[in-house]
C-alpha cells in the first residue's frame, strides 16, 4: 500500500501541476504564515526550521542547535567562523524522519574536511506534508536559510565564500531560493537530483538557477520514467551532470519493473534511483583516489554514441564534491556511466570503426563485442551498442567502458555474435529472405580501429592481426593488435591530474 501511495503521490502531482504551473495554495504574508502548518500541531511543537551543527560522528548524537541572534550559542556548539560551512538540507519525506543517507553525507564531510562546520537544515515539520504543500514551503525555508547566513555574515571572520549548500530533491531548491535571498553570493551549491514536479520549466526565481550561488553543479540521476520525471530534467546550474544518462542507474533493479510492481518493491526502485545523487556526491568524498569523471555533450544519445570523450577546452570536469568551478555564459550538460556501487568510478574508451563492404547485409545491424586487453587486466565481453543505424563505407563510432583499470591497451578482439534479436531485425531479416531466398554469407571488412581513452585522452590505432585477413561474418571474430596507422601513439599526460 505504501508503494503504491508513494507513486500516486508523485503522479498526481505530475498530471495536475504540469511544467510552469506551479501554484502558491495559499496567500503569501509574512514568514510566521507563509508555510503550510499541519493541523493539530500543539504550541509547543519542534521549531519548523532548525539549524543544527553536528560535532560528532557517532549519528545517533543530536549534535547542538543554532539559534539566530545568540553568539554565545555558537560560540558553545564549537562553530568555526574561518572554516569552511556546510548546510545539508533534505527533500520531500513520507516518514517525517531523516533518511539514512544524511547520516553517510554528514559522516563523509567530516572525514573530508575535519575542521568544516557541517549544519542540517531540519525542515521536517515543513516537508512532512503533501507534497505540494511541501514545495511552497521551500521558499520560507530558504529565506530561513538566508537570515541565518544573514546573521552569520554579520561575524568578523566569517565568509559567504566559504559556504556550500548540499540540496537533495526539494532541498536543492530550497538552497536555490536561500542563494537568492541571502545578502551576498554563496560560494557553492549543489543540486542532489532537485525534484522536478511544479519546478520543470518555472522561472528561474522560482527554483535552482545558476544565478544563486558563485558556482552551482548538479547532479541528475531520476530525470524520466513511465513518462514521470521525479528530479528535473532541465539543466539548472552551470554545470549539469547526468550520470547513465540520468535516467535508469545501474544496480536499482530498473531491468525488472514488472518484477517490482508484482512484489511490491517499485518504491525501493524509485528511491534508489532518485537517491543515486547523493551516493556518488558522498563516493566523491571517500573514493578521492577512485574520482569519476564526466564529459560534455549536447545530448545522451551523442554520449552514447563515445562522441564525447573531448576535455579540450573545459570539456570535462570532476563529478561529485571534486567538482571544478566553471564560469560560462551556457550551461554545460555533461555525462559519464557508472558502477552499480561504491566505488562508482568507470573507464571510458571510444572507438572508431571504419566498416566497408558489408555484403547483402539489407538494413540488419550486426551484433558485436569487443574485448580488450590490457596491461593490468583485461575487459569482459563489452557491446558496441548500435545507437544509430552502422553506416557502411563510412567510420562508425561506439563507447564502451571497463570497470577496471586495463592500463595501456595492448590487443583487442572483435566478435560478431550473429543478428540483434529485436522485431525491427526479425522482421527485415524475414524480408531480407524474401527478396534474398538463397540467403547469401554476410561479411564485414575492417581493417582497423582506433581507440581513444576518456580518462587519460591517450588515442591508439589497433589493426588487424592478419593483413591479410579482414573480414568478419557472424560466429567469426577478429584480432587487432597496436600499430602506428592512423593518430600516433603518445604517451600524454592525463588532464585530470590537475582535475583530482
Amino acid at each position: 500500500m505504501r508503494n503504491t501511495v508513494f507513486l500516486l503521490g508523485f503522479w498526481s502531482v505530475y498530471c495536475y501541476f504540469p511544467a510552469g504551473s506551479i501554484t502558491t495554495l495559499r496567500p503569501q504574508g509574512s514568514l510566521r504564515d507563509e508555510h503550510h502548518k499541519p493541523t493539530g500541531v500543539p504550541a509547543t511543537a519542534r521549531p519548523s526550521v532548525a539549524f543544527n551543527i553536528r560535532t560528532s560522528k557517532d549519528p545517533e548524537q543530536e549534535g547542538c542547535n543554532l539559534s539566530l541572534g545568540d553568539s554565545k550559542l555558537l560560540e558553545n556548539c564549537g562553530f568555526n567562523m574561518t572554516a569552511k560551512t556546510f548546510f545539508i538540507i533534505h527533500g520531500w519525506t513520507m516518514s517525517g524522519m531523516f533518511e539514512s543517507w544524511l547520516h553517510k553525507l554528514v559522516s563523509a564531510l567530516q572525514m573530508r574536511e575535519k575542521d568544516a562546520n557541517v549544519v542540517v537544515v531540519d525542515w521536517l515539520p515543513l516537508a512532512h506534508q503533501l507534497y505540494t504543500d511541501a514545495v511552497n514551503n521551500t521558499r520560507v525555508v530558504g529565506q530561513r536559510v538566508a537570515g541565518m547566513l544573514d546573521w552569520l555574515q554579520e561575524k568578523e571572520e566569517f565568509s559567504l565564500g566559504n559556504v556550500h549548500l548540499i540540496g537533495y530533491s526539494l532541498g536543492a531548491h530550497v538552497a536555490g531560493y536561500a542563494g537568492n535571498f541571502v545578502k551576498g553570493t554563496v560560494g557553492r551549491i549543489t543540486g542532489l537530483d532537485p525534484a522536478g514536479p511544479m519546478f520543470e520549466g518555472v522561472d528561474i526565481n522560482r527554483r535552482l538557477s545558476p544565478d544563486d550561488a558563485d558556482f552551482v553543479d548538479v547532479l541528475h540521476t531520476y530525470t524520466l520514467s513511465f513518462g514521470l520525471s521525479i528530479g528535473i530534467r532541465m539543466p539548472v546550474g552551470h554545470i549539469d551532470i547526468y550520470p547513465n544518462g540520468g535516467d535508469f542507474q545501474p544496480g536499482c533493479g530498473f531491468n525488472d519493473v514488472i518484477g517490482s510492481f508484482a512484489y511490491g518493491t517499485i518504491s525501493e526502485m524509485v528511491k534508489c534511483e532518485h537517491e543515486r545523487a547523493v551516493h556518488l556526491f558522498v563516493d566523491s568524498l571517500v573514493n578521492q583516489d577512485k574520482p569519476s569523471f564526466a564529459f560534455q555533450c549536447t545530448d545522451s544519445s551523442r554520449f552514447k554514441r563515445g562522441i564525447c570523450l573531448s576535455c579540450r577546452k573545459n570539456r570535462c570536469n570532476n563529478i561529485g564534491y571534486n567538482a571544478k568551478k566553471m564560469r560560462k555564459k551556457r550551461n554545460s550538460k555533461m555525462y559519464l556511466e557508472t558502477r552499480a556501487g561504491m566505488p562508482f568510478k568507470v573507464y571510458h574508451y571510444q572507438l572508431k570503426v571504419h566498416m566497408f563492404s558489408y555484403n547483402n547485409s539489407g538494413d540488419t545491424q550486426p551484433t558485436l563485442y569487443i574485448t580488450l586487453y590490457g596491461s593490468n587486466a583485461d575487459s569482459q565481453n563489452l557491446p558496441l551498442e548500435i545507437v544509430e543505424k552502422i553506416e557502411l563505407n563510412a567510420t562508425n563510432t561506439f563507447l564502451v567502458y571497463t570497470e577496471e583499470d586495463l592500463g595501456d591497451l595492448l590487443k583487442m578482439r572483435l566478435t560478431w555474435e550473429g543478428v540483434a534479436h529485436s522485431w525491427y531485425n526479425l522482421w527485415n531479416e524475414f524480408r531480407n529472405y524474401l527478396s534474398q531466398p538463397s540467403n547469401p554469407s554476410r561479411e564485414l571488412y575492417i581493417r582497423r580501429i582506433r581507440v581513444k581513452s576518456g580518462e587519460t585522452q591517450r588515442k591508439v590505432t589497433f589493426c588487424t592481426q592478419d593483413p591479410t585477413k579482414s573480414s568478419i561474418s557472424p560466429g567469426q571474430e577478429l584480432w587487432f593488435h597496436k600499430c602506428q596507422d592512423g593518430w600516433k601513439m603518445k604517451n600524454k599526460t592525463s588532464p585530470f591530474v590537475n582535475l583530482a
